[in-house]
């Protein structure tokens, strides 16, 4: 009976991930995602969402990226509770977690010498934004604005990656106190791709899977 009921958390269907689906899930997401991040970092450009709130609080305080990036998140799990259930914001707070915990240690073994702005804005663009759609499709994000799209989305209809670029575009015009015009310019670049990529690619009729 343990082993029937064992084998049931790692078999998937269709329509239906395992429990094994969603891990991995969570873990490439939140790798892609930090892997965008030391990007944008190494080019000095900023990001939108939660992730540009906690660039601009490291950039202005001197405290670590992933501190900052767990801290900023905080108020916003219990909006993913109240709207999205208990299992997406379990799976958010881990993919949290670990891209925060991540964070801490990648430039411990990936050195980026040298990242053109332009080039870091196109690669960790889209690099995030492919980590940020293997979460939405095990039912998980990076928190903050990215849930409140997502909640957008489930209650309007309105893509999630247009109401997130919306709110990261102010985001990104309270930049202009810690960064130049040109590497503003690029973080809007960047952030252009990324939530194009989700318009583009996350659409809930498209992608059945539980």
């Amino acid at each position: 009976m343990a082993s029937n009921a064992f084998a049931g958390l790692l078999n998937s269907s269709a329509d239906r991930h395992s429990l094994l689906d969603h891990a991995q899930g969570i873990v490439a997401g939140s790798m892609l995602a930090v892997l965008g991040v030391t990007l944008l970092s190494g080019a000095g450009l900023l990001a939108g969402g939660t992730a540009g709130l906690a660039f601009l609080a490291h950039y202005a305080t001197g405290f670590s990226f992933g501190l900052c990036f767990f801290v900023v998140n905080l108020p916003f799990y219990y909006l993913a509770f109240r709207r999205l259930g208990l299992a997406f914001t379990i799976k958010t707070f881990a993919a949290i977690a670990l891209t925060s915990v991540m964070s801490e240690f990648v430039s411990g073994f990936i050195s980026m010498a040298h990242v053109d702005p332009i080039a870091g804005a196109l690669f960790g663009g889209l690099v995030i934004g492919a980590g940020m759609l293997a979460l939405f499709r095990h039912r998980a994000s990076l928190g903050g604005i990215g849930l409140l799209a997502l909640y957008i989305e489930d209650r309007f209809g309105w893509r999630a990656g247009f109401v997130q670029l919306g709110f990261d575009g102010i985001i990104l015009a309270l930049s202009f106190f810690v960064a130049s015009p040109f590497i503003i310019a690029c973080s809007v670049l960047g952030a252009i791709v990324l939530n194009l990529t989700i318009a583009i690619n996350h659409r809930k009729d498209r992608y059945i899977a539980m």
